[in-house]
């Protein structure tokens, strides 16, 4: 005869995983090889509570050490959130005017743009800057041009108007919410506290991706780092996604300005439907469940951020596996996100 508490904990087990249609089909998905291998970390929460958290793959090929969930990874252009924020807080101060030019903070600029770019523009990439040195591509506001160059710009104005180099500004941020394994890249330094970056296509035959080679001087590195070179790991990044979402960085006004958007684009990890662009995040509000999310990749590394805010699901994923593929740059990012989108924990 079967007991009734075994009765009970396998009614609650069986419920529990009839609830759960999602972590299955993860694990099943980041076991494949092909069209190419998975190497990275993943977190879902939903209200502060862990959903999902799974380390697969290495951290180091050639010694063959594997993966944590504290381990650190560059996070490329979701860097942009974090600047996003930078300068909006000083708005906030009154520091910074989404909509004047840019010259305003940055007198020394030599290319007359800099007098009719707001930073409101810089922010959402409607400025049509593609190079410091070349014309603008369009009239401001009236296009959308990714680019590294309109973040540098932004990092620029933080150190002007805060009177710190802009590494100074983000550590001060993240010491404030207490994301204690973020920090932005430095030569030579807090290497040892970051993962390497493959390029390959299966984790076991790769070439690792040294920054020194693609960025080879200090200059091209500090100009990057605005646009995408923080380094951080799952814990922090749901502690930044999590205080940013509930209120506690920046005012419901000033983040309603942050995800709100006037432009669109499409963007290989998030399909191929144009969708809102806002500052430093891509905003889904057509689709049945919206979503406020960014993605990042190159160095080796791949990142997607996407918060569920009508369901407060959290979704990250951090790889340091870069295709030479590049197809399948967002291959797990795009069906992981999928998974999620049509679990219970969404639907």
């Amino acid at each position: 005869m079967v007991s009734l508490p075994f009765l009970l904990l396998s009614c609650r087990y069986n419920y529990a995983q009839l609830k759960d249609d999602y972590s299955a089909k993860i694990d099943s998905l980041i076991q494949a090889t092909s069209p190419r291998s998975f190497n990275g970390v993943i977190l879902i929460t939903q209200h502060g509570q862990t959903k999902y958290a799974k380390a697969y793959g290495y951290a180091d090929v050639e010694h063959n050490r594997a993966l944590t969930l504290q381990d650190n990874f560059r996070i490329q252009s979701n860097s942009k959130q974090i600047t996003a924020v930078l300068i909006l807080r000083e708005v906030e101060k009154g520091n910074i005017d989404l909509h004047s030019p840019i010259r305003k903070y940055l007198p020394d600029l030599p290319q007359s743009w800099a007098d009719t770019v707001t930073v409101h523009q810089l922010l959402n990439f409607s400025a049509g800057v593609e190079d410091i040195n070349k014309p603008l591509v369009f009239k401001p506001g009236t296009d959308f041009l990714y680019s590294v160059i309109a973040y540098t710009l932004l990092g620029n104005i933080v150190e002007k108007v805060t009177g710190k180099t802009y590494i100074q500004a983000a550590t001060d941020l993240f010491k404030e919410l207490k994301m204690k394994n973020s920090f932005c890249d430095q030569e030579d330094k807090n290497q040892h506290r970051l993962v390497k970056g493959y390029l390959g296509s299966t984790a076991l035959k790769v070439t690792q991706v040294r920054i020194a080679d693609v960025l080879p001087t200090p200059k091209e590195r500090t100009d990057f780092t605005a646009a995408g070179g923080i380094i951080s790991n799952l814990e922090d990044l749901n502690r930044g996604d999590t205080n940013l979402h509930n209120g506690k960085i920046l005012k419901p006004e000033t983040y309603k300005l942050m995800t709100s958007y006037s432009i669109t684009s499409a963007h290989e990890a998030f399909g191929n439907e144009n969708i809102g662009y806002g500052y430093g995040v891509r905003i889904s509000d057509e689709t049945p469940i919206s979503y406020i999310g960014h993605s990042g990749k190159g160095l080796g590394f791949v990142s997607i951020k996407i918060y569920f805010p009508q369901k407060g699901v959290d979704l990250i994923v951090l790889e340091n596996l870069y295709s030479e593929d590049s197809s399948l740059h967002y291959y797990f990012e795009i069906k992981i996100k999928d998974i999620v989108m049509n679990s219970t924990l969404i639907q």
